[in-house]
């Protein structure tokens, strides 16, 4: 294994990357995972636990990560805020696929300009989205009956036992600390909103009504252009999930509304929850190893070099089926 070429995962003995090197294993019995992080035992014992994985110790402060010259990876996947932007730079020096997960709509500036000064060393999947894309891909998947889509609302509830590990919650503190403002869409505008603004409620399954928040996420631009609907917003909760409330696991749930005309010309408008009873963590893994995998051209070709988001990669009708396959239900509204 030494001599070929593996995935190599910042963050990797995390929660996010751990769980999506465990689906990638699932996927792909044999292809070789990189394991990294700053403990190098916990990585060892991830490793160890997947099989044909190696564990390595990194220095994100390095534009080499402090890894060897002779290092062969195939990609590098950040689970992780790549801060300093090295792992970027070490997947373009190396001419393999990034993909990164932790910079949201705010950060996401420099990452997309390093990508446009070295537009054909590498492929950069911007994958900041909420769970990594999967929701804009549900959204693109429910899309499919409409002729013309004139309004999307999305709201997400998470628990707030369920906003990952110390990685997760730390990318929430910043973006936090950047701005209370959300981004909409608006007569095809995209319009900032002050904070008093920015809230609106948020309604579980169970009809239990959460104060939200619009948010400045990728996903209300994606949608937008990737549909044309002049009208986006996606609010966002955090509290106690019904499924928690009733003794359960916590759970994550996201209402989709669409409006818009069929294929006949007629007024349409769709209502549905995603749910999955585990909560953000298996979603999260779901988005990221999707991207991961379409980035190594496991399935589909290789894609180009250049700056990428999820919908511009991965067929939303096979992420729906990969999302009802990790347990997810679709609940009409």
């Amino acid at each position: 294994m030494e001599n070929e070429k593996s995935v190599l995962i910042l963050g990797g003995s995390g929660q996010a990357g751990s769980d999506t090197a465990a689906l990638l294993r699932r996927w792909h019995p044999t292809l070789p995972l990189t394991i990294a992080g700053r403990d190098l035992d916990r990585a060892r014992r991830v490793a160890d636990d997947l099989g044909h994985a190696t564990a390595v110790s990194i220095d994100l402060t390095r534009r080499d990560l402090g890894l060897p010259a002779e290092a062969a990876h195939s990609a590098v996947i950040a689970t992780l805020w790549d801060n300093r932007l090295n792992g970027l730079h070490y997947a373009q020096d190396h001419g393999v696929p990034y993909l990164s997960v932790s910079s949201g709509l705010l950060d996401i500036g420099p990452e997309v300009i390093a990508g446009a000064q070295r537009a054909s060393a590498a492929p950069i999947l911007v994958a900041s989205h909420f769970l990594a894309g999967l929701a804009v891909l549900a959204i693109l998947d429910a899309a499919r009956e409409f002729d013309r889509i004139d309004a999307i609302g999305v709201g997400a509830i998470l628990d707030e036992t369920d906003t990952g590990g110390p990685a997760g919650i730390a990318d929430l503190e910043r973006w936090s600390t950047v701005t209370s403002a959300g981004l909409v869409r608006r007569d095809g505008v995209f319009v900032w909103l002050a904070e008093s603004d920015a809230r609106a409620p948020v309604s579980a399954v169970d009809g239990t009504v959460f104060p939200g928040n619009s948010i400045p996420i990728p996903d209300v631009p994606s949608v937008a252009l990737a549909t044309g609907a002049a009208n986006v917003r996606f609010d966002f909760a955090v509290g106690e999930t019904p499924s928690r409330r009733r003794g359960e696991p916590a759970s994550i749930e996201i209402r989709i509304d669409l409006t818009g005309a069929d294929l006949t010309g007629n007024p349409l408008s769709t209502s549905r929850y995603l749910v999955h009873p585990a909560g953000q963590r298996p979603l999260t893994a779901l988005g990221i190893a999707l991207g991961a995998e379409r980035l190594l051209g496991l399935r589909g070709t290789e894609p180009a070099p250049g700056v990428h988001t999820p919908e511009s990669l991965v067929d939303p009708a096979y992420a729906t089926a990969r999302m009802a396959e990790a347990g997810v239900v679709i609940v009409a509204a």
